[in-house]
This record gives structure tokens, C-alpha cells and sequence, in this order.
């Protein structure tokens, strides 16, 4: 990793890789999380030694909050890393794609909560294992007057029914890690006591697993081709976003207390009432 990395800690051993994302407060999706994470995954496709890469954050109470909300002020922000992005797809949606097609078998960690852009980087991860009392997942744009923006409409569909799909994404409120593993929206929901030693001892299994083996069961396994479905999820997510109700409900979010510890709790209590004054 570069020297002056901020956000993520890379610790390698055996096989392994365990990134810490560590970005206080909350741990939003910010331009500098995103372009070093980015950057790890790229030096990291290099690596042939390297076989399974563990998430996990600093932070017990957050994984990912979401996208920083913030660069609502700042449309220029990401302009470097949209530059690198395939045809057709924004920077979100491209990022998560790079999780989703990395050579190594991928694993989230979940502790604390992982809304909007940090449930679409779970949900692109190969396999996520999350705290049964800590761990939960949820999709918050609509409260936003927006839809998800990152993957996450397509990556659920791919993983779960249509209704829970809409579910999730229309009731836009937060979902346990029991409820999300019985869903098959991640893989299962363990007590937070045990859940180091599993994640520990399902990630050095498959990195002793003998050679070619992680690569061929990779192969076998691709991941489904989502560009046209990514392509309508960027059209309407980016006609919705230009509309002045979208920027209004964020911003009045973050007057709210958004980004901080105390209103990220209870995020979507929050976003509702001022949804509800604004109407």
C-alpha cells in the first residue's frame, strides 16, 4: 500500500490479507476511502501469493455508513476516479465491480452498520459474516429521494427475490444480520464472541487450500453479467439525483446531525422526520 495511505490498514500473513478501513467518525464512503481502497485492490491482483482478502473496520459500531454525504458540495470530487471507470457505469457502481470481479476470494467482516454504498460494498464481496447483535445492513437512498446508486439493485437481485429486493430498497429501513443471512443476503449471522475465530478459520482454510484451487472454483463461479441492469440502475439513480429534492434531503440530513455518531444510529428515524417536514 502507499506510504501515505489514511483510511485502510493492510495486514498480510499466509495467504491473507485483513484490511481495516478506518475513516472517524463513521466511516463514510469518502473519495479518499474509496481511491485507497481502489488502490489496494490493484496492487493486490498482483499478488499471486495472496489468496483471500478479510474487510473489517475499526470502528464496532459502523462498517461503511454510506457515501459521504458531504460531496453533494463537491459534484467535482470524484472526477479523477470516474475517469477510470468502464463505459457505462459511474464511479460507484465501477468500484464495486472491482471488489466484485477480484481474483481473491473476498470476505466482510460485519460489525456495526453498513447502509447504502457500505451495503453495496458488502453485498460485492464474495461472502460476509456479521455479528448477530452488531451487524446489520441496510439501503437508505429512497429516503433520499434517490435509489441506490452503487450496484446494490442489481447485486440484490442476483441474490435474493424480487420482493425482498424492493423491500429492502423501498422500506429502506435496517435490516438485523439474522433477517439479512436468512434472506441469503449475506452468508450467516454468528454471536459477535465467535465470530473472529469463524472468519479466521474459513479465511485460512481457503488460503491453504492447494494451488489453482481458489482460481479454478473462481472461474467456475463467475459473477453474473449485470452491465445492462447497471446501466438503467445509473440512468435512473442519476435522474432522480438531479432533482432538487435529492440535494435538499441530504444536506438537511447532515443539519440534522448525519455523519455523526449520534445521528447514524438511528439514520433512518431521522431522514423520515425531515422527509415528513419537507413534505
Amino acid at each position: 500500500m502507499p506510504a501515505e495511505s489514511q483510511t485502510i490498514r493492510v495486514r498480510k500473513d499466509g495467504g491473507v490479507a485483513r484490511v481495516t478501513l478506518d475513516n472517524p467518525p463513521v466511516n463514510v464512503m469518502s473519495v479518499s476511502l474509496m481511491t485507497e481502497l481502489l488502490a489496494f485492490l490493484e496492487e493486490a491482483r498482483a499478488d499471486e501469493g495472496l489468496k483471500v482478502i478479510v474487510f473489517e473496520s475499526a470502528n464496532p459500531d459502523f462498517f461503511v455508513a454510506h457515501v459521504d454525504m458531504t460531496l453533494i458540495d463537491a459534484p467535482d470530487a470524484f472526477d479523477a476516479l470516474a475517469a477510470d471507470a468502464p463505459e457505462g457505469l459511474n464511479v460507484f457502481q465501477a468500484f464495486a465491480e472491482t471488489l466484485r470481479r477480484q481474483p481473491q476470494v473476498t470476505i466482510v467482516k460485519l460489525r456495526g452498520i453498513a447502509r447504502g454504498g457500505g451495503a453495496e460494498f458488502v453485498v460485492a464481496a464474495d461472502m460476509c459474516f456479521a455479528a448477530t447483535d452488531r451487524g446489520a445492513l441496510g439501503q437508505i437512498e429512497a429516503l433520499m429521494g434517490i435509489i441506490p446508486g452503487g450496484g446494490a439493485t442489481q447485486y440484490l437481485a442476483d441474490r435474493i427475490p424480487r420482493n425482498r429486493a424492493l423491500e429492502i430498497v423501498l422500506g429502506a429501513d435496517l435490516v438485523d444480520a439474522e433477517t439479512a443471512a436468512a434472506w441469503g443476503w449475506i452468508n450467516r449471522a454468528l454471536p459477535d464472541e465467535a465470530l473472529d475465530g469463524f472468519v479466521e478459520r474459513i479465511a485460512r482454510n481457503i488460503a491453504g487450500l492447494p494451488e489453482g484451487v481458489v482460481a479454478a472454483a473462481k472461474a467456475a463461479f463467475p459473477p453474473t453479467d449485470l452491465r445492462p441492469g447497471l446501466a438503467v440502475e445509473n440512468r435512473e439513480w442519476a435522474a432522480l439525483f438531479a432533482r432538487p429534492a435529492a440535494s435538499d434531503l441530504i444536506r438537511s440530513g447532515l443539519r440534522a446531525g448525519a455523519q455523526t455518531p449520534e445521528g447514524e444510529r438511528n439514520l433512518e428515524a431521522l431522514l423520515r422526520q425531515i422527509a415528513s417536514i419537507s413534505g
